[in-house]
Order: structure tokens, then sequence, then C-alpha cells
């Protein structure tokens, strides 16, 4: 079962770091800084320094190498948890995670912060810019939080006896 969650991993870094590929090397956007898609999208070139929404900035070469070394760290939990995992749901979750902290550990490593490019508005209000990345963190974590709050009492132990 943990193949599939690996499987899916790393498609979830390849779509990624594609995507920032093309962002990047191919429409240039930070040197366009903004293309509107929709008009309640647009693509906006965020260098994130940050950890989600920008928290926790790491503006030092300190701050940066620590803020990659716990990432990494939690990508190594997930990755072992991944490996003993038997629910399909949950494998497909931490598969998701696995592969969109890689991408992001791969963006701070290789340039200093997380390329962000997503951005949706409606009117004045603007959500944060984000990547495919963190939209697959995002999916991951809501489907083991749905999991953990919807299993059956029996089930949860079937699960920690795995």
């Amino acid at each position: 079962m943990a193949k599939r969650g690996y499987l899916l991993a790393l498609v979830v870094l390849i779509l990624d770091q594609i995507s920032k590929y093309w962002v990047l090397e191919i429409i240039h956007l930070p040197e366009r800084g903004g293309i509107d898609v929709l008009p309640f999208f647009r693509l906006t070139f965020v260098g994130n320094i940050g950890v989600s929404m920008g928290m926790l900035q790491a503006d030092s070469d300190l701050g940066r190498w620590l803020l990659t070394a716990v990432t990494a760290g939690i990508a190594l939990a997930v990755a072992n948890w991944l490996r003993r995992e038997q629910h399909p749901v949950d494998v497909a979750a931490l598969g998701l995670v696995l592969g969109g902290a890689i991408g992001n550990i791969l963006d701070r490593v290789r340039f200093g912060y997380v390329v962000d490019f997503l951005h949706f508005f409606w009117q004045q209000y603007s959500f944060w810019v984000f990547n495919l990345a963190d939209a697959a963190i995002t999916v991951g974590v809501i489907l083991l939080l749905v999991r953990a709050v919807l299993a059956k009492p029996a089930e949860q132990r079937d699960t920690k006896d795995a």
C-alpha cells in the first residue's frame, strides 16, 4: 500500500516542479509580476521565505536552513508514517503531504524561498498566493483530519494496531 503513496508523492513533486519551472523559465513571471487569467484568478509571483501563508519568516541564512531542516524532519516522519499506513485514504493523504513538502523543500534549497504563484481573489478580497505543493499539502491534511473525525472507534483501534 505504501508504494501507492510514494508514487502519488512523486507525481505531486513532478507536477509541482514542472509548474514552477514554467512560471520561472517559460513565462518569466518574476519579471512580469503578474498575469490576469480569470476575473477571480491571476498568476502572481511571490518568493515566500516563510511557511504557510508567509508566517514564520526565515529572513536569514540560519533561519532558511533551520526551516529547511525542520521541514525535512517532518517530511521524513510523514514518509515513515506512510510506510506503515494501510488505509487507502490515509495513504493518499500522506502521499499528497509528502510530495508537497519535498517540492517546497527543493525550492528552499535551490532558491532560498518557496515559489508561490496561484492567486485567487474576489473583488476586494484576496486569498493567499500559493503553489501546487501547498495545495497538495492542504488537501492531504484535510483528508487526514476528516478521516480522524469520522473514523469509527473500532476503525481507529485497527489502524493503531497495524
